[in-house]
């Protein structure tokens, strides 16, 4: 099991560095001020011979706020200082109509990033509790052109 696990992990590194660049759907898990599901898509591009890399995404936040649905849009870039590892820190900041949230974290061969950081809140939603505080978020980055 070891042995399989320690395979893709490798096979997934080399795949994200085999493109000039990485775009693809993402799904992640946030939790701020209450469970957070993010849906969208992302553009990565690595720069100075793989070295650094940034990241552009956009995102549909979908949370059930006092008994109401929301959907709230969101944009994000992400730096990481290098790519020549299977395991990357980074820092990235994303911004809603609502809410401006610095973040840093570990991303596993760009495909599964674990961050954290706090939320400021800009405006308050109506009829919606403030979105900030501290936050949590775990992100899957399935690349359609890894191949």
């Amino acid at each position: 099991m070891k042995k399989t696990l320690l395979t893709v992990a490798l096979l997934m590194g080399f795949c994200s560095q085999a493109q000039d660049f990485l775009v693809g759907p993402s799904i992640s898990y946030q939790s701020q001020a209450g469970n957070v599901l993010k849906v969208g898509g992302y553009y990565m591009q690595p720069l100075a011979q793989n070295e650094v890399g940034i990241k552009l995404e956009a995102n549909a936040n979908m949370a059930y706020f006092r008994e109401q649905f929301v959907v709230i849009p969101e944009g994000s870039f992400t730096f990481y200082p290098t790519l020549n590892r299977l395991i990357v820190p980074f820092a990235e900041g994303e911004i809603t109509p609502y809410t401006v949230t610095p973040k840093v974290g570990l991303s596993i061969a760009t495909m599964l990033e674990l961050g954290v950081g706090y939320g400021f809140d800009m405006q308050t939603k109506q009829d919606v509790k403030p979105i900030k505080g501290f936050t949590f978020s775990l992100g899957f980055y399935i690349p359609l052109n890894a191949f």
